[in-house]
């Protein structure tokens, strides 16, 4: 298959994959159980089931279609990528308590930016200057367009420049860029295919939550939810499919085109998602809007045709 076609298959899988695992997603966590209306708040353990689906998936995946050549990365790669991921979901949901939603959105929307920078530091890859300009343009569109106005109905840190939700944020997006950089090294060191990658970071997730739900006694809580809920057990299934497929992809990227351009498929899938909503709903659209619009496709057009030149590894 074409390079290119490739990459757009890839892309496309990410987009719709990830547009039915958000609603899933909206629809277990936001919606109400039982007579007495009771909340779904079993965060660790909903990662916990992606990660155990992702792994029976990635496992049915490099059976039926093995990879040519034995899986030589460092265990060590996969452990530090898999706690940097992890924590990088952690920080950003724990950011919530002190930030509004569209404040979370708009901040991990600069993810290709510390993907970029560590890259470069830890992972040994050289970027030529045009290609951040054209990152930037992207980040800076899908930003203006995600922002919403109005006042934010956070309120402790609103004040203050830098409050804990955006030190949250901070570290959320530096272990983002950790993951991306060290993904870059195995890519560079042992060629690692999106089949060992999938197979080995969710071992790895699954190891880490299973000691945080047991130590914490959250997966207790969790089982005896689905015995009170057990219609629940679909939405979870249908959910971790969803997910399962959406990584296959997004590890695929990786493996063939390197984390960059995955973070930015990643950030921009949010922006088409709303935008797709704009135009077959009819949801008006502002003015800033559609200015950012512009941006979004202007730095994904000069990318693609100007950015990919001279990028590679040290």
């Amino acid at each position: 298959m074409d390079k290119r076609a490739k990459f757009t298959v890839c892309a496309a899988g990410i987009f719709v994959c990830y547009f039915f695992y958000g609603i899933l997603q909206e629809k277990i966590t936001r919606g109400t159980y039982g007579t007495q209306g009771e909340k779904f708040t079993y965060s660790l353990s909903l990662v916990f089931v992606q990660c155990v689906v992702n792994y029976v998936f990635a496992r049915v995946i490099l059976k039926a279609f093995p990879e040519e050549s034995a899986d030589t990365t460092r265990p060590t790669y996969y452990a530090i990528s898999a706690i940097t991921y992890l924590s990088a979901m952690i920080f950003s949901n724990m950011a919530l308590q002190w930030v509004n939603y569209p404040t979370q959105v708009v901040a991990k929307s600069g993810k290709p930016i510390p993907v970029m920078i560590l890259g470069v530091l830890l992972g040994r890859k050289s970027y030529p200057l045009k290609k951040y300009l054209f990152v930037l343009l992207v980040v800076i569109g899908v930003s203006l367009f995600m922002f919403k106005d109005g006042k934010s109905k956070s309120s402790q840190s609103e004040s203050s420049i830098l409050g804990l939700g955006e030190i949250l944020l901070i570290l959320s997006l530096t272990m983002d860029g950790i993951t991306g950089a060290v993904q870059e090294r195995m890519r560079s060191e042992s060629k690692t295919k999106s089949g060992h990658m999938m197979v080995n970071m969710n071992l790895w997730s699954m190891l880490f939550l299973g000691v945080a739900l047991i130590s914490t006694g959250q997966i207790f809580d969790f089982i005896s939810f689905v015995q009170r809920y057990p219609y629940i057990v679909m939405q979870l299934l249908l959910f971790s499919a969803f997910s399962a497929l959406g990584q296959f992809f997004i590890f695929w990227t990786v493996s063939d085109f390197g984390p960059l351009p995955c973070s930015i498929v990643t950030t921009t899938r949010k922006f088409f998602t709303v935008l797709a909503s704009v135009i077959f709903f009819g949801n008006p659209m502002l003015t800033r809007q559609w200015i950012a619009t512009v941006i979004v496709f202007i730095g994904l057009f000069l990318d693609s045709f100007y950015g990919k030149q001279s990028v590679k590894s040290k």
